[in-house]
C-alpha cells in the first residue's frame, strides 16, 4: 500500500460500515477453497449449495455431487467456509485431501490409495506427514524406474 491509497483511506465516507470492516473485507485475497461433503440426492446437493451462497464476499459455487466435492470461489477465509457448511448442513465436511495420482509417485502405497477417492484421485501424501516414505520417491528411485521404462529412448542400450 502507497501513501496515495493510505490517504484515499482516510478521507473515504461509507454510511454503516466502519473502515475497520472495509479493511478486513480487503485484505481477503480471491480463494478458491474445495471441500469435501458427502451428497446422496439432490436435496443434500441443494442445501450445500445454499449453505454457502449467501455467504460474504463469495462468487462463485460450483457442486460436484459426484465426486462429493464443493468448490467455492471468493474473497472468503477457507475456515470461516467450511465451519458454515458443517452448521448449515449437519453434514461431515473436510477440506478436499485428494490429488490426481499423477502427481504422486507412488499411487498404491498404503495410505495414499483411498477406496472412496473419485475415479483418478489418490489422498495428498505431501501435506500430511503420517503417511509412510514408500509414497514419497526418492531420486535414486526416480533414476531407476525412468532407465527401464518403455518411454526412455536408452532403455534398450541398457538392458
Amino acid at each position: 500500500m502507497g501513501f496515495l491509497d493510505h490517504l484515499s483511506e482516510l478521507c473515504e465516507f461509507h454510511r454503516g460500515t466502519s473502515r475497520r470492516k472495509l479493511s478486513k473485507l480487503r485484505r481477503n485475497q480471491l480463494e478458491t477453497v474445495e471441500i469435501r461433503v458427502k451428497m446422496d440426492c439432490e436435496g443434500c446437493e441443494r442445501r450445500v449449495r445454499k449453505s454457502v451462497e449467501g455467504m460474504r464476499g463469495v462468487t462463485k459455487v460450483e457442486v460436484e455431487p459426484k465426486k462429493h466435492k464443493l468448490t467455492v470461489i471468493g474473497y472468503v477465509d477457507p475456515d470461516k467456509v467450511l465451519r458454515r457448511v458443517r452448521y448449515r448442513t449437519g453434514k461431515k465436511a473436510e477440506f478436499w485431501p485428494y490429488v490426481p495420482y499423477d502427481l504422486v509417485d507412488h499411487p498404491y502405497v498404503r495410505g495414499v490409495y483411498d477406496k472412496k477417492a473419485p475415479a483418478g484421485y489418490v489422498r495428498n501424501v505431501y501435506d500430511n506427514p503420517q503417511v509412510s516414505n514408500l509414497a514419497r520417491a526418492s531420486s535414486t528411485e526416480v533414476n531407476y524406474i525412468t532407465a527401464f521404462s518403455d518411454e526412455n529412448p536408452q532403455a534398450c542400450m541398457i538392458m
